[in-house]
């Protein structure tokens, strides 16, 4: 029995919700039981039941109730999952001790120390030692949309730009990026995801010469119609990537310019920085986007939920 624990807010932003949501998804495909563990944020609590998931509501910043325990006799839960980035030393305790298996996805906290794997797909660009009985890295654990298998094309041309900076975008940097573009001349669709809360100001700074779209059923076949994606670092460049869209990539977060940089070296994407240093022309047009297209597909790969799932069986 899995415990899936994941950690999505306006301030976490909603990847490591939509992360495990395509990991979810492949276990069902496998009849493999398990119960989601979420914190109480509304957005989340309700993409959850549309999926028509099992789950309990917890209180992750509660380190002394030792909750974790009861939910673990409760379910006989014997691999706990965390999806949260950073996950604190007094919780993994609180796991371990009831001598079950833990694992988490690219955790820079404390509590990663203690974790049987750490999957480190993603280029996390941190100042903060990796920590974990076993840490795995590289693409080949990367959680993709299978939905992507049947989206891919090779682009050959800039004819239509998408901009898509995450489920939440905290920052409001959909805005700047606007902006930015309507000075050039440039314009675009925007695709705003469900914990979005700029949307008056984006309203004002598009000024319907911008394509509004808000929280689209498949972002993955939204990808298909554009030929360029202007994106955040987190997982939604190697999702596009993969399915042959190149990226200008805009990091949210710090720890988000390490899968931006990594990106650049593949050739699959551009990076224009931490969002508080790019410059009014960051974007650039003249890209061999042909060349770009096909280096994402040739190097991302839609089989990381299998490549995870055998590690976690070989334990």
């Amino acid at each position: 029995m899995f415990g899936i624990c994941i950690e999505s807010s306006h301030i976490k932003g909603m990847g490591h919700l939509f992360r495990m949501l395509n990991f979810i998804k492949y276990l069902r495909s496998l009849n493999t039981r398990f119960i989601v563990f979420v914190n109480n944020d509304p957005v989340a609590v309700n993409i959850i039941r549309s999926h028509n998931l099992v789950y309990e509501i917890v209180d992750l910043k509660d380190l002394k109730s030792d909750w974790e325990s009861n939910l673990i006799k409760k379910y006989s839960i014997d691999i706990w999952i965390n999806d949260r980035l950073n996950t604190d030393i007094l919780h993994s305790l609180n796991v371990k001790k009831n001598k079950i298996k833990l694992v988490t996805l690219d955790d820079a906290g404390s509590g990663s120390e203690l974790a049987d794997l750490n999957f480190c797909a993603m280029a996390l660009d941190t100042s903060e030692r990796l920590q974990g009985k076993n840490i795995l890295g590289g693409t080949q654990y990367l959680i993709l949309n299978k939905e992507i298998a049947n989206q891919k094309r090779i682009r050959k041309e800039i004819r239509n730009i998408l901009i898509t900076l995450g489920g939440s975008d905290t920052y409001g940097v959909t805005i700047k990026v606007v902006k930015i573009l309507r000075e050039l001349g440039i314009y675009a669709t925007v695709i705003t995801g469900p914990s979005f809360t700029h949307r008056d100001e984006l309203a004002h700074a598009a000024n319907d010469l911008f394509k509004i779209k808000n929280a689209v059923p498949s972002l993955i076949e939204e990808f298909y119609n554009f030929d360029l994606a202007i994106t955040g670092g987190g997982i939604t460049p190697f999702e596009a990537n993969a399915s042959g869209l190149p990226c200008i990539i805009v990091a949210n977060e710090p720890f988000e310019m390490g899968n931006g940089k990594f990106l650049e070296r593949l050739g699959s994407s551009t990076f224009a920085g931490y969002y508080k240093e790019i410059r009014d022309d960051f974007i650039d047009l003249n890209l061999d986007i042909e060349k770009m297209s096909m280096a994402g597909i040739r190097h991302i790969k839609l089989s990381g939920s299998e490549n995870i799932l055998r590690q976690i069986a070989s334990l």
